[in-house]
């Protein structure tokens, strides 16, 4: 389960944020954000998963980037017997070179459990969301098993539903994002020019509010367990005897720089821990447009 918020094109200073939490299993290993190379030998920034091998989000030196939610579901925090790993899919992207729908096309949908995908390709300006699950507002496309948009500048939220379901914690993250570009816009350019925005991001990703009773959504979980995930960060929800929360919080910049055509791209992640301070990587670096 995750949250995530995401601006496309809001600003000539930052064309691409996204602000991201990832939730999981306190006791599933996975190794933070750094630069590696994969098996193919092309360079990943990225966390990993050690258990299946995957990754929640990514991007690549060429301007790739992949981003994954779990679909909430009942049972949806229980094994999945026989279903690959979801984390593989950003992999795939983040290695290939296909568009979204030739992704789609090579990809079995029904071999995961539900999923939201956002991939993108920062020099050709694509961006789309795929998901392997129909939605009363976007039904799925030609019984292929997708559902898909492609995405036009705006700002963004998914969670653990269909792009843009108004779940109290993505409404709130995406004003929060809008409310965030907005200030950094209208500060005097500095050195350090995009530290408000993200201080403001930052503390957004850190809300534990959880949302009113009343607007808790209904996915099939107990209400108790519903309350403990409605929050932007999940402080430890219990499932069964198993401790679950918010592990990971990420924010990508993409930030114009004074070369035209360049762009100077900072991908920071605080891993959090059970009683303990967050550890914090930073991952720099160029694309070209």
């Amino acid at each position: 389960m995750c949250l995530a918020a995401i601006a496309i094109g809001q600003s000539k200073r930052w064309p691409l944020v996204i602000a991201s939490n990832r939730d999981e299993f306190f006791d599933r290993p996975a190794l933070p954000l750094s630069q590696w190379q994969s098996k193919s030998g092309q360079t990943m920034i990225s966390g990993r998963d050690q258990r299946a091998g995957g990754s929640w989000f990514g991007l690549t030196p060429k301007g790739r980037v992949a981003l994954l939610t779990n679909v909430r579901e009942p049972q949806a925090l229980a094994p999945k017997n026989g279903l690959l790993s979801r984390g593989a899919l950003v992999m795939d992207w983040l290695e290939g070179a296909m568009s979204a729908n030739e992704f789609m096309a090579a990809t079995n949908s029904a071999a995961y459990a539900g999923f939201n995908l956002l991939v993108g390709d920062f020099e050709s300006s694509s961006w789309h969301w795929i998901s392997n699950r129909k939605t009363l507002a976007m039904p799925e496309k030609n019984n292929t098993g997708w559902t898909s948009q492609a995405l036009t500048p705006g700002i963004y939220g998914l969670s653990n539903a269909a792009l843009d379901t108004p779940w109290p914690k993505t409404i709130a993250l995406k004003n929060s994002l809008h409310k965030a570009l907005k200030h950094g816009l209208n500060l005097e350019t500095t050195a350090h020019e995009d530290e408000p925005m993200k201080a403001q991001l930052w503390a957004a990703l850190a809300d534990r509010k959880p949302a009113p009773t009343k607007e808790l959504p209904n996915t099939g979980l107990s209400p108790e367990l519903e309350l403990a995930l409605s929050s932007a960060f999940i402080e430890q929800a219990t499932h069964g005897t198993e401790g679950y929360g918010t592990r990971v919080s990420t924010l990508l910049s993409v930030q114009s720089s004074q070369q035209a055509g360049n762009w100077d791209v900072v991908m920071e992640e605080k891993t959090h821990v059970l009683h303990g301070k967050p550890a914090l990587a930073r991952c720099n670096l160029h694309w070209q447009n």
